[in-house]
């Protein structure tokens, strides 16, 4: 991979300084992460995780990078956008999670 820029921890993607990025809180702030870890990654993975998982479910189960890259439709995700340049941006559909 490209050792001169950061790695994106949910696509493993370098993110170069042209590419759009953003911080990710790992617990949602307003789920008690304020202050807490962030990772920055690619914004279209950023809403991507936003538009999968809802803020209670980022906070109970999927707080690391490895559980949200074991989700089943973010690993679709993943296994999609990484066949992208690591400065491909596109708009996400809307919020899909089913609710049980």
């Amino acid at each position: 991979m490209d050792a001169e820029h950061p790695i994106c921890p949910i696509c493993q993607r370098p993110i170069p300084p042209d590419a759009r990025q953003s911080l990710h809180h790992l617990v949602p702030k307003l789920k008690g992460g304020k202050g807490g870890p962030v990772v920055l990654v690619h914004q279209i993975c950023h809403n991507e995780i936003h538009a999968t998982l809802s803020e209670a479910e980022l906070a109970r189960e999927f707080n690391t990078p490895e559980a949200l890259r074991a989700h089943p439709r973010l690993a679709k995700f993943i296994a999609w956008v990484r066949k992208r340049p690591p400065t491909f941006h596109s708009k996400t559909p809307k919020k899909m999670r089913g609710r049980k």
